[in-house]
């Protein structure tokens, strides 16, 4: 099956630290919200609005943000329902090969994650906890079987027509 996205970076890229200015981009809950909404189709700056419940202005600002970093790019421009003409933009993969660091990233993808629950409603999350103790050897061969989990479904190609899924993982040390 082929992919019907640009995500070339991702299928082939590896991970690196991320620029100041690429931190700089993905540290906005509404710029990731906006990565996750074009991640399979190419949506115009209006339709971008519409899905995340933003005003267009304020998307415009972000998506020239994500643009400019390399995160999203422009589809051909093409007419819109009035004549007027439009640029649909698609998420590159690239946010995903980012390591961040301690830039604060964490917090706004779980406000990203936070505002995506609240739209498709509590009732529709699939969660699980788990309690666990491990010595500092096996934290890090879970965070490094987790990783490898994540990265091998998020360079598997897109089923066309198959159903869209967020995943959020959280870890905390249990401080008492």
């Amino acid at each position: 099956m082929t992919d019907p996205t640009p995500l070339q970076a991702l299928r082939t890229g590896e991970r690196r630290t991320a620029t100041a200015a690429e931190a700089r981009a993905l540290a906005s809950a509404t710029r990731l919200r906006i990565l996750r909404a074009c991640l399979d189709q190419p949506l115009t700056n209006k339709e971008i609005a519409q899905r995340i419940g933003r005003n267009p202005a304020t998307v415009l600002h972000h998506v020239r943000t994500l643009v400019a970093q390399g995160f999203l790019t422009p589809s051909e421009a093409r007419r819109g329902a009035r004549g007027a003409r439009e640029i649909p933009y698609l998420a590159t993969g690239k946010s995903w090969l980012m390591e961040v660091g301690d830039t604060g990233l964490r917090d706004h993808m779980l406000a990203a994650f936070l505002e995506e629950v609240a739209v498709v409603g509590e009732a529709n999350l699939d969660s699980a906890r788990l309690g666990l103790r491990l010595s500092a050897e096996e934290f890090e061969e879970f965070k490094d079987q987790l990783g490898r989990l994540l990265n091998t479904w998020a360079r598997r190609p897109m089923t066309p027509g198959g159903k869209r899924w967020s995943v959020y993982v959280g870890m905390h040390p249990e401080e008492l």
